[in-house]
């Protein structure tokens, strides 16, 4: 690439970044772009440089492929219900450690790069999430209750206490962990994490980052941009499901809340954060809520 082209591509940037400084923009990171060394140390610039040029990235973390790996290690096998892990003690155990290693890691990552970061992550801080149990009903199984163990939901999230890293110029980096009333710590979706935060910070946008290209339709093609009732009739048809569940449901909540777009983008893109915030191309599907 010729310094003319470069030029030419910075000078693309400069609308978005007029348009989101100062901007809230909560990043689900997740899949591949975790466990790849190239990836994640592309995705720690990426996330640099959008503070730099103003905007406020928050992270919220996944750990799937992590966890799974420690709970082998220890010859217990991970089990999932409609893309929620069903989390008994000693695998809530595992969970918290994975999950507190990862955010130490990328806090690190983003240090290195020149940016400055918090992890979030920490018994002390965790606080700032409270939750209860998830008591979910499944029609499908005609079951009227399942026991997914330590798995919350989420009763509320202190603003002020993300707000206040902002303030102080620091990329809040958060695990999906919540505190119940008697200091029991529950496992949470990151998708659905990401997109409460999005929804209470009135985030501009809310990216989720997965290991596909975006949301597929049933001949596995690229479905660009979705409203949320398209979105139904996909659940309804079974084109949606497992894994891509919560993370569905989490974009379609946040675009009908105060998010202004949602994008489910393809973490093993490299640099898939900037082509999706500062560029036309975009590598994943936008989300709407009409």
């Amino acid at each position: 690439m010729t310094p003319n082209e470069k030029a030419k591509i910075l000078s693309e940037a400069l609308p978005y970044i007029k348009k989101f400084t100062k901007k809230i923009m909560v990043i689900k990171y997740g899949g591949n772009a975790m466990v790849d060394e190239k990836l994640k140390h592309s995705f720690a610039k990426d996330v640099v440089l959008l503070k730099l040029v103003g905007m406020n990235p928050i992270i919220v973390h996944g750990g799937g492929p992590q966890i799974n790996q420690s709970l082998d290690a220890i010859g217990k096998k991970g089990k999932f219900h409609n893309g929620m892990r069903v989390t008994d003690k000693q695998t809530m155990d595992v969970v918290y450690d994975v999950l507190n290693s990862i955010n130490l890691e990328i806090v690190k990552l983003i240090k290195e790069s020149g940016g400055e970061a918090s992890s979030l992550s920490h018994k002390k801080s965790l606080g700032f999430i409270k939750s209860k149990k998830l008591i979910i009903h499944d029609t499908v199984l005609g079951q009227n209750k399942v026991d997914l163990g330590y798995v919350g939901e989420i009763e509320s999230i202190d603003k002020k206490f993300i707000d206040d890293f902002i303030a102080n110029k620091s990329i809040p980096v958060i695990a999906p962990i919540g505190l119940g009333d008697e200091g029991q710590i529950y496992n949470i979706n990151a998708d659905v994490v990401a997109g409460k935060i999005a929804e209470i910070t009135s985030s501009e946008k809310l990216v989720l980052m997965t290991n596909t290209k975006g949301v597929l339709d049933k001949n596995k093609k690229l479905i660009t941009g979705l409203v949320a009732d398209e979105i139904d009739s996909l659940i309804k048809s079974g084109i949606l499901s497992g894994g891509m569940l919560p993370k569905i449901q989490s974009a379609v909540h946040a675009a009908k809340s105060k998010v202004n777009s949602v994008h489910i983008i393809d973490g093993r893109v490299e640099h898939a954060l900037l082509l999706e915030i500062l560029t036309d191309q975009g590598v994943g599907t936008l989300i709407k809520s009409h």
